[in-house]
Order: C-alpha cells, then sequence, then structure tokens
C-alpha cells in the first residue's frame, strides 16, 4: 500500500518536473519568437516594405502567445478567462434608461457637491484675508 503511494508521488513528482520543464521551454520560444519579431522589423526596416514586415510580425506575436498559452501559467490564465467570462453572463445590466437617470443624478450631485466646496472656500479665503488684514 505505502509503496503506490510512493509511487504515486514519485510519478507525479517527475511529472511536475516535466511541466516545469515544458514551462520553461515554451517561455523561452514566446520569447526568442518575440524578440525574432522585434528585431526582424527593425532589421529588414529598408529590404520590406511594411506591409510585409506587420503580417509577419503579427504572425510571429501570435505563436509568441499561443506558445505562452501552453505554459502552466497560461493555461491558468485561460481558466481565469473562462470563468470571468462565465461570471460575465450572470450578470444584470442596466437598461438605457437606468443609465441615464443614474449618470444624471451623479452629474447633478456633483455639481451640487462642487458647489458647495466652491462656496466654503470662498468663505474661508475672506475670512483668512479679513483676519491678515487686521493690523494690531
Amino acid at each position: 500500500m505505502s509503496s503506490e503511494i510512493e509511487k504515486q508521488k514519485t510519478s507525479s513528482g517527475e511529472d511536475n518536473r516535466f511541466k516545469k520543464l515544458d514551462s520553461i521551454f515554451l517561455w523561452i520560444v514566446a520569447v526568442i519568437l518575440v524578440l525574432v519579431a522585434a528585431i526582424g522589423n527593425i532589421y529588414f526596416k529598408d529590404q520590406f516594405a511594411a506591409a510585409i514586415r506587420v503580417p509577419a510580425m503579427v504572425v510571429l506575436l501570435l505563436l509568441a502567445l499561443v506558445a505562452a498559452a501552453f505554459t502552466f501559467q497560461g493555461k491558468t490564465a485561460r481558466t481565469f478567462l473562462k470563468e470571468s467570462r462565465i461570471e460575465l453572463r450572470k450578470i444584470i445590466w442596466p437598461t438605457r434608461q437606468e443609465a441615464t437617470q443614474t449618470t444624471l443624478i451623479v452629474m447633478g450631485v456633483t455639481v451640487v457637491v462642487s458647489l458647495i466646496l466652491w462656496g466654503l472656500d470662498s468663505l474661508i479665503v475672506s475670512l483668512i484675508n479679513f483676519i491678515t488684514n487686521l493690523r494690531f
């Protein structure tokens, strides 16, 4: 029984090592692809028109993104994005009328509060001017 558990631990440890190596390899590939896209764009600036360089750069960057997506962090990000999309579907969005009314209320409150603050500021400035102009 314990030997089976040890085998599972060993195999899962080996699997983790292979996963880490795969992730490292894929990150290296992704970084190399980004570097090739950036350096190639600069190097071939005079030899090729932008109509050729830009699609080549886009393809290289998409390949780098695909390589990064298959790393451990990429899989985690993909899972997060899927779950976020599911949660976004659960949101009850306001209607156009509700959004307009809320916007108008916020704008009105902002104007009222700014007028109150302007009035208090003017009052404080007048008070300070009165106090500083007094000669003892």
